[in-house]
């Protein structure tokens, strides 16, 4: 986009009127660079006036008023030097380029401007929007980010519920396994400790079935201490069939083999008929 022709008169006004302001305070001040710098104070300050009414920023009114009235300040410290110098001249000419200035850029600040720009309103709707839109975002980031948060924090809940749990049955196991070891050991054991033990000096005497107990008139079974082979001769002598021997040790001796019982049963029917001279 090309600019357009009063912009730069607008320009060599503006140079000429920062560079007489620039001198006339300075000699007006009469202090050497601080009159300078109060000149060039109001040079900066009417330049970005100049600026900000390009761009309008902030409310319309308030750009062009600030730039009057810097330029209005400038002008009559240029009248007070033109009366020092007893010059009419200078007190006149003076104000007279710095106002030129401004009046000319108030046109040329308008030419400056995109035809299709949008206006203060149109933007500002615009801003308005955006900040909405930025809002509805972020908002809905912050809720997303509570709600994982709060999720997460379920989930460590359930995991360490979890955990526990797992806990609690492991021990459960280990307990019940525990106390099934035992219960193993124990019947194992339980034969052992309930057989009384013979003396190893007195033999263990068995009465035979054929003597009647003196409560009940019955035969007494033989005592658990008693051997196979001790069992079988006394079972052997009191009935004549092997089976029948054979049922009451292991009766008896429910632990044993019962194979091992039915041999010492034949070796004492051999024994005893060998002695009573019979067969068998």
């Amino acid at each position: 986009m090309s600019r357009p022709r009063v912009f730069y008169g607008a320009v060599t006004l503006a140079g000429l009127s920062l560079a007489w302001s620039a001198y006339a305070i300075t000699d007006l001040m009469r202090s050497g660079p601080f009159g300078l710098s109060v000149a060039l104070a109001g040079d900066i300050g009417w330049l970005t006036v100049l600026w900000a009414q390009y761009r309008r920023v902030g409310p319309r009114w308030a750009a062009p008023l600030a730039g009057w009235v810097i330029a209005l300040g400038v002008g009559l410290l240029l009248v007070i030097h033109g009366a020092q110098q007893d010059s009419a001249a200078q007190a006149i000419a003076g104000p007279f380029v710095v106002l030129v200035g401004k009046l000319v850029w108030e046109f040329a600040l308008p030419a400056l401007r995109d035809p299709a720009a949008l206006t203060p309103e149109q933007e500002a709707e615009i801003h308005s929007v955006i900040r909405d839109s930025e809002h509805a975002a972020r908002l809905h980031d912050a809720r997303r980010d509570r709600a994982e948060r709060e999720a997460q924090a379920t989930i460590e809940r359930i995991q360490q519920q979890a955990r526990i749990t797992v806990a609690r049955d492991r021990a459960d196991f280990e307990i019940t396994l525990e106390r099934l070891e035992m219960r193993a050991e124990i019947e194992r054991c339980s034969p052992f400790m309930l057989a009384p033990i013979a003396a190893p000096d007195q033999p263990a005497i068995t009465p035979s079935k054929a003597e009647p107990s003196h409560a009940s008139g019955r035969p007494e079974p033989a005592p658990t201490s008693a051997s196979i082979a001790d069992l079988a001769r006394e079972h052997v002598a009191n009935t004549p069939d092997n089976a029948v021997a054979v049922r009451a040790i292991c009766a008896l001796r429910p632990n044993e083999n019962k194979d091992s019982i039915a041999a010492a049963v034949r070796r004492a029917r051999r024994n005893l008929d060998g002695r009573t001279g019979g067969y068998g």
